[in-house]
């Protein structure tokens, strides 16, 4: 029985490139929305290039195809498009008029110029749900600025928050080890998207998203952004430990590390017993979680000699079946070769139609075997995420595209030797 997708009745282009825009149109191609990804002719998604790691071909080589682009462009359709040039900006007013949604990541103001403006394109479509992602939003002081994930997590706090204390060995601020303020952002955009349909359901109009990575940094500061906001402490980075649980942290073991999570007296007490140590959950001063965190350093000097006594794989095992969170620290290769990442089936491999050498080398296009990404977590029972389509070639989906426009096979060879597409 074919299951119907969530959102396979959206139409949906996608002018954004990098991570935080992408990101949020692969979350809606996965739910089945049909996402058409615009490019520059010859150059595409600065992503493509942003290696290494590169795919490798059919024989095992490097393409000159990074790995990057692969993370958030699954499942869309892709074409290139010179949106400087007046037919360039023509096909995409066609196209943003029989969309849904469209994404896009220009500077503010940037589309003004070639008339592909929200003001501009609400006028041929007033119900089209128009999504501007840029670093610090369309107002402000910093709203022309460009603004990229590294410079956020910098400005928002997130890395006076992140790494080990200035006094600790290696201690100083820390970036993310994954782009993780684009990502959220392209989260927090799938979320607005959503509920601008859903808001269109009974206005018939769409609207205008302002999506500022600035905005999501500071929002995701969560817990760290209440504590300041209502105490007027700054906090501070404290490398592993957890500015409001104990213990809550990394622990040497026999062979390595082990992650220790307790979160409230219950875990802390069953942990002692696991231990043998039920001393320690009578001691006064670690009678509550607040008390182990006034205490924390004497509850660690003492915890210590006791978690290097077994190996990490021996500690998740004597805790697992007694509610006490506990667990490795995996490196990637140890996370997707994880049982319960298997049975989950995270890993997609996408198989790609091999193309002639010949045709390959000719018109430089890597001839690619296959594309491992990471599967989607969104769990529906009923309009599960749909994997239909591996991360497209440049230029993949140009003619088919054009084609449902109602172009002719000679009007589209026309605009390629134009250099629009």
């Amino acid at each position: 029985m074919t299951t119907q997708s969530a959102l396979s009745h959206l139409k949906v282009l996608d002018l954004s490139r990098v991570l935080a825009g992408p990101w949020c149109t692969q979350m809606l191609a996965d739910l089945g929305a049909d996402v058409i990804k615009v490019e520059r002719p010859g150059a595409g998604d600065d992503t493509r290039h942003w290696g290494p790691p590169f795919l490798k071909d059919a024989d095992g080589n490097d393409t000159t195809e990074a790995t990057y682009f692969t993370a958030c462009n699954r499942n869309k359709r892709a074409i290139t498009l010179d949106m400087a040039q007046p037919e360039g900006q023509a096909l995409i007013r066609q196209m943003a008029a029989n969309s849904d949604i469209l994404v896009e990541n220009f500077k503010v103001g940037g589309l003004k110029q070639y008339g592909l403006d929200y003001e501009s394109l609400k006028t041929i479509n007033p119900r089209l749900i128009y999504c501007s992602v840029t670093g610090f939003g369309q107002t402000g002081p910093y709203a022309e600025r460009a603004g990229y994930d590294l410079m956020i997590q910098a400005m928002s706090g997130l890395m006076s928050i992140t790494g080990h204390a200035d006094d600790q060995p290696g201690g100083g601020p820390m970036r993310m080890g994954v782009a993780l303020v684009d990502i959220l952002t392209g989260i927090y955009a799938t979320s607005a998207i959503l509920a601008a349909v859903e808001a269109r359901h009974t206005t018939g109009e769409g609207q205008h998203i302002d999506m500022a990575l600035l905005d999501v940094g500071m929002a995701v500061l969560a817990n760290q952004a209440a504590g300041f906001l209502n105490t007027g402490k700054v906090p501070q980075r404290q490398g592993n430990t957890h500015p409001s649980l104990a213990p809550y942290q990394t622990f040497a073991t026999l062979d390595g590390s082990m992650l220790l999570a307790i979160g409230n007296d219950g875990q802390f007490a069953r942990f002692c017993e696991a231990a043998c140590h039920t001393e320690w959950a009578a001691d006064v001063r670690f009678a509550s979680n607040t008390l182990r965190v006034q205490n924390r350093e004497a509850l660690v000097a003492l915890m210590l000699p006791v978690t290097r006594t077994r190996s990490t794989a021996d500690w998740t095992t004597l805790l697992e079946d007694k509610a006490v969170p506990c667990g490795p620290i995996n490196d990637l290769a140890q996370a997707f070769a994880d049982p319960q990442v298997q049975a989950r089936g995270l890993i997609l491999k996408q198989p790609l139609a091999l193309i002639d050498k010949a045709q390959a080398a000719t018109e430089n296009i890597p001839n690619l075997a296959a594309v491992n990404t990471v599967a989607s977590p969104l769990r529906l029972s009923a309009t599960p995420p749909v994997v239909r389509r591996a991360p497209p070639t440049l230029g993949e989906h140009t003619d088919e595209v054009l084609a449902e426009l109602g172009l002719m096979p000679a009007d589209i060879e026309a605009l390629r030797t134009r250099g629009v597409v």
